[in-house]
């Protein structure tokens, strides 16, 4: 039973790293991104490579953006269907353009 504790103890540990670490995976990506592009450009002697790696490296960061996306909307989904929350209403559209 006590183990239990420490492992989900650890989990939520480990799952905050992970989220906090989104900010430096979209700057890592775009770096190596722009690294591979210095490298090509100097090894081929094409200008349009840096842009090319460039290119790369952004979308590299937009990945990123959208797994932690989707893994937040699979844990949000797994909440409405808590049935702790039940209770909450969803708002609708229409009663926020009344105010």
């Amino acid at each position: 039973m006590n183990e239990k504790k420490e492992e989900i103890k650890y989990k939520k540990i480990i799952e905050g790293a992970s989220d906090l670490s989104l900010g430096i995976s979209i700057v890592v990506a775009i770096l190596i991104g722009i690294g591979l592009g210095i490298l090509m450009r100097d090894f081929f002697g094409y200008g349009w490579l840096l842009w090319l790696g460039v290119f790369w490296g952004v979308a590299g960061a937009f990945l990123n953006i959208k797994k932690a996306y989707v893994k937040q909307k699979k844990e949000l989904d797994k909440l409405k269907d808590d049935p702790k929350y039940k209770h909450y209403n969803q708002i609708d559209d229409e009663e926020d353009e009344k105010y």
